[in-house]
């Protein structure tokens, strides 16, 4: 007989595996074009809401030639963890790639996102070592479309600059808004914590 403690029921593992149909996306060549990149990573959002998650992803690139390090999904819903943003993903699976905690050790790292990063992803950003943001949709479009991004500073963009990230953003915002909005459209639950 065997007895189960509290301490025996605690989880003390994570373990994430992107969807098949985003990972069949992932070819690693180089893509040169900002367009290109951002072309990926939408992409990786209509096939994680076709696999059933979120409508959000990014993906991590060589800024020397658009060589592709990593991307990731959002699979809040699907982990059971609210911390599985795309962006959070994005960076944990690069630094497994990469084998440090700094991406930027072996040059400068970029982050292709199709929205906006919400506080926590934004927090990420300085920590991971990314040397430059792309994004595609607003903050105001995730919002509008239901989602709560939580509570970042008006001048955010300025903030990053300061710190030595270069931000470029509304890279094909239509369409990465487009694709939020059709997600809403088309019944997508919106997953957003309970207000405290």
């Amino acid at each position: 007989m065997r007895f189960v403690t509290e301490r025996d029921a605690l989880p003390t593992e994570l373990r994430l595996a992107l969807p098949g149909l985003v990972a069949d996306h992932l070819d690693g060549g180089p893509r040169p074009v900002l367009e290109a990149r951002m072309g990926l990573v939408l992409d990786l959002v209509r096939a994680n809401v076709a696999a059933g998650g979120g409508p959000f992803a990014a993906a991590l690139f060589e800024v020397a030639d658009g060589s592709l390090v990593s991307a990731g999904v959002n699979m809040v819903v699907a982990s059971h963890m609210p911390v599985a943003h795309a962006e959070v993903l994005a960076i944990a699976l690069a630094g497994a790639r990469l084998g440090t905690f700094d991406l930027s050790a072996r040059g400068p790292i970029e982050l292709v996102t199709s929205c906006e990063p919400c506080a926590m992803c934004l927090g990420a950003l300085p920590w991971a070592g990314v040397r430059r943001l792309v994004s595609g949709a607003r903050d105001v479009d995730a919002r509008r479309a239901g989602f709560d991004e939580g509570d970042k500073p008006a001048d955010w963009a300025r903030k990053l600059r300061r710190r030595g990230i270069e931000v470029i953003g509304d890279v094909a915002r239509e369409e990465a808004a487009g694709l939020l909005r059709a997600y809403v459209d088309t019944g997508g639950l919106i997953y957003n914590g309970r207000p405290g």
